[in-house]
């Protein structure tokens, strides 16, 4: 434990990354909706920004696991709608998170994840016969514009790809092997924006560096429970987990009062 408290974690905070570390890998290979778990359980155990820097290495380490895996089941074409508006959003949300507080972030994504969510669960009603494929580009500009904002605040594009996705009506392995590459490409180019605004520094790397072997262990137990999981049970689990989380997040609007 010397080595770990060097860095100058406590016992609590390195039980929250070693937990993070492993659902980070479940939920880039097969368990969507961990994502905005992992968020909360790290801003509630360290300061908002440093969690962010914490937990983005490992995301971007997951990715690469999760595009080896699945590469061949990614949809380009989606990829390609989202990423110039999630590119303007990152930039978007850079500018933000200079003057606006995680007391006002954090429920502001909770409610936009549940109005998605609410969205989401009225399509999943209706008869399969009547639910359209939207394809307009105002909606993957405007899915694409929260996630890059999302994902630059508080690494919590998550929700709103999961929704996107779902609302693409794509098979399971699709669905994880299209976000895969989606975060890939994201996840790495907001690096050394991290790094510039000092969010990821020489020890929160060497913390993430102890870690990584969790994230690959919760990368394989992902691939088995995707395997096994039926598409139904799928979309289910995605959208429970969700709500959970955006439950919580939203719930934080009573700090403001």
């Amino acid at each position: 434990m010397g080595y770990f408290q060097s860095i100058g974690y406590g016992d609590g905070q390195w039980l929250a990354l070693a937990v993070c570390a492993f659902m980070v890998g479940a939920t880039k290979t097969g368990v969507p909706g961990l994502g905005i778990m992992n968020v909360l359980l790290m801003a509630l155990c360290f300061q908002a920004k440093a969690s962010t820097g914490i937990l983005l290495p490992l995301l971007a380490f997951a990715d690469l696991f999760a595009v080896a895996w699945y590469h061949r089941h990614a949809q380009w074409r989606l990829v390609l709608k989202l990423l110039p508006w999630s590119l303007c959003g990152v930039g978007l949300g850079s500018a933000v998170v200079r003057v606006v507080s995680d007391l006002y972030l954090k429920p502001l994504i909770g409610v936009i994840v549940l109005a998605m969510l609410a969205l989401t669960f009225w399509r999943e009603r209706k008869p399969a016969a009547e639910v359209k494929i939207p394809t307009s580009w105002m909606f993957a500009a405007t899915m694409g514009l929260v996630a890059g904002i999302s994902t630059q605040l508080a690494n919590a594009a998550g929700p709103v790809m999961l929704i996107y996705l779902l609302a693409m009506r794509l098979p399971k392995h699709e669905f994880i092997g299209t976000g895969a590459w989606y975060f890939l490409i994201v996840n790495w180019l907001k690096m050394p924006i991290f790094i510039a605004e000092g969010r990821i520094t020489f020890d929160s790397i060497k913390a993430d560096l102890i870690v990584l072997p969790l994230v690959v262990l919760g990368a394989m137990i992902g691939i088995i429970v995707l395997q096994k999981l039926p598409q139904k049970a799928f979309n289910n689990m995605a959208i429970g987990l969700e709500a959970v989380g955006a439950l919580y997040l939203a719930s934080t609007i009573r700090l403001l009062f």
